[in-house]
């Protein structure tokens, strides 16, 4: 089965693509196998692209999408590319070429796939961006992520809890710092680095410039606190690094703006070693984190990480089925969002979810109450097969 895109005309001259009419939605939990996509579903093939297998998400992101596709009766080709550009590619263009009706690509760079999303338009299969918006190309037709910015957002007031400066309703306490910190930001390739570190700025920025917040390294732009690749050993070297230039004259650390769980794990690592801690009661830095990934939320748990911040990926995975449904069906997929991700090319309609905080007594009701964990994953540190 090989679906035909809805088409409308865009700017005179530009090549026709797939328009998709914003509408305010409900979450994606509202039964999107009810309805089906009548007969002939064994006939969809849908393509998933997802970035690595070495971090603990993305592992349940795929096997959530495919499961879900599974269940509306479509087969499913699900690769991943080992954080490798190439082996992306070539993932994309064997999709591409065996005829899927669908693809749902979370990228490892978002600027690399140009020439896949021209054939895919070329062969009429539409594309949707998985939490990783795909830059510089007019074919991507729809988006499914977390807000983005609010992330970053929440990760600075997190911090700043930890700090002290705020208390557990984000309101500040009356403490007047100065907290000295550092800042470390993702992929400078992943667009949700630079979302989610302005939306960190948003808040920290007005407190660095009146003193409440020193960042004694004075690295505090975004292409100098940027970590490849999202590489734990990365973070845990350029935290190294801060200590030994920075830190070595009785200078105290409080705290570390981290923008994922797999940074946090290699600074505290280079935190641990320079003999802080071993725990936050114990002189450890606060360190935030984000995507409540088990290892991190055991650290919270033991009072070594600070906080993270919980992405239900479930809830992307069934926006992403609901999305590829749409298509299927011929219909466009519900979007409550029109104007916040320009992709250099175009602004693309998306489906934002919302995020939560995770503090250690946060992880009861939040991850174990809602079925994300068990307590004995949590106490393992490990989640079960």
């Amino acid at each position: 089965m090989r679906l035909a895109k809805t088409m409308s005309a865009v700017a005179a001259g530009a090549v026709l693509t797939l328009t998709l009419a914003a509408c305010g939605g409900e979450g994606a939990g509202g039964g999107s196998g009810d309805s089906g996509a009548g007969d002939g579903d064994e006939d969809v093939k849908v393509g998933v692209a997802m970035p690595t297998q070495t971090y603990e998400r993305w592992i349940q992101d795929g096997n959530n999408v495919k499961k879900g596709l599974e269940d509306l009766g479509y087969s499913v080709d699900l690769q991943f590319a080992n954080d490798d550009i190439p082996t992306q590619t070539q993932q994309i263009d064997s999709m591409i070429t065996e005829g899927v009706d669908v693809l749902v690509i979370a990228s490892i760079d978002g600027t690399a796939l140009t020439s896949q999303l021209d054939a895919a338009a070329a062969a009429n299969i539409p594309v949707i961006a998985y939490d990783r918006l795909i830059r510089d190309s007019e074919n991507v037709d729809f988006y499914t992520t977390f807000d983005n910015e609010a992330v970053g957002v929440a990760q600075a007031n997190a911090l700043l809890r930890g700090l002290g400066y705020l208390d557990k309703d984000d309101k500040p306490t009356g403490e007047k710092g100065p907290y000295n910190i550092e800042l470390f930001a993702g992929s400078p390739d992943d667009n949700n680095a630079g979302f989610f570190f302005d939306g960190a700025m948003s808040v920290l920025q007005p407190l660095i410039d009146d003193g409440t917040i020193v960042v004694p390294s004075g690295q505090t732009d975004f292409g100098q606190v940027t970590t490849q690749r999202w590489e734990l050993e990365t973070a845990q070297k350029r935290m190294e690094d801060l200590l030994t230039s920075t830190y070595q004259g009785g200078e105290k650390l409080d705290g570390v703006l981290a923008p994922a769980d797999v940074l946090s794990r290699g600074i505290i690592n280079a935190l641990q070693s320079a003999g802080m801690g071993p725990t936050l009661d114990k002189g450890l830095p606060v360190v935030t984190g984000q995507d409540a990934e088990i290892a991190n939320i055991k650290l919270i748990d033991d009072g070594v990480e600070s906080s993270t911040i919980f992405k239900d990926t479930r809830l992307l995975a069934e926006q992403a089925v609901k999305a590829t449904q749409s298509f299927v069906e011929g219909e466009e997929p519900e979007a409550n969002d029109t104007e916040t991700y320009d992709n250099g090319v175009k602004v693309v309609p998306s489906y934002l979810l919302e995020v939560q905080t995770v503090f250690k007594d946060d992880i009861k009701p939040v991850l174990i109450d809602a079925g994300y964990y068990t307590a004995d994953e949590v106490k393992a540190g490990q989640a079960d097969d």
